[in-house]
């Protein structure tokens, strides 16, 4: 599932935006620029809905300091400042869209859609790779047309896998993401699972490719 990271203070205005995206996306929500920070620092999130009027730290700072850590997250600023300065202070420090408020939830989630779709982390429900082939509406794998069986968070890692191709993922970043900073199990997980998709897709172009970095994590390098 898509995981979004929420930063406003409003608590009725992020309850209500959580509540409208909570069967589209897994929605974090924090309340201040410097928890936001350190959340959007995970790296873990496909996108960063960031209000700019925040206590701790405000938004501008906050989008100033992930692009000088070379985060690229795509961010989408929720404001109610609507002057043409702001609008270009935020574009020129890295936002990827503007949205005023008060805003319609509805075009909120297509702003966000049009983002996802542009950084290739939303796809029309299909995701391919040489002769494998998953359908994320369905839940299903297949290899040159024969279903395979991917449970759980077999098929969430694959698919993570699959949306970032040629990027290093530190181990710590995959069970973030997969299994959530709440979990109860740790992180030599991540390890077990690999090894169960590697095990499912050993003679297929994602088995050849799929690579440990040793002490870092995992990268997945293009198809030939």
């Amino acid at each position: 599932m898509i995981k979004l990271l929420l930063v406003e203070d409003d608590v009725s205005l992020s309850n209500s935006i959580f509540d409208f995206l909570d069967n589209f996306a897994d929605v974090m929500q924090v309340f201040d620029g410097e928890e936001g920070l350190y959340e959007a620092e995970s790296g873990v999130y496909d996108l960063i809905l960031l209000d700019l009027m925040l206590p701790e730290k405000d938004g501008f700072q906050v989008l100033k300091e992930l692009r000088e850590k070379n985060i690229s997250t795509p961010v989408l600023i929720m404001t109610a400042k609507e002057g043409l300065d702001d609008k270009g202070h935020g574009f020129e420090l890295g936002a990827d869209d503007y949205l005023t408020k008060p805003f319609y939830l509805e075009e909120l989630k297509m702003r966000i859609q049009a983002l996802l779709k542009r950084s290739g982390k939303l796809t029309d429900n299909n995701l391919s790779y040489d002769q494998l082939q998953v359908d994320t509406a369905t839940n299903t794998v297949t290899v040159g047309g024969k279903e395979i069986e991917f449970l759980g968070k077999e098929f969430d890692l694959l698919v993570y896998f699959l949306q970032n191709q040629n990027v290093i993922l530190p181990k710590s970043q995959i069970f973030d993401r997969i299994w959530g900073f709440d979990s109860d199990t740790t992180l030599s997980v991540v390890e077990v699972y690999v090894s169960k998709l590697r095990k499912k897709l050993k003679n297929t172009e994602f088995g050849k490719n799929l690579e440990t970095l040793r002490s870092v994590g995992y990268i997945l390098r293009n198809a030939n």
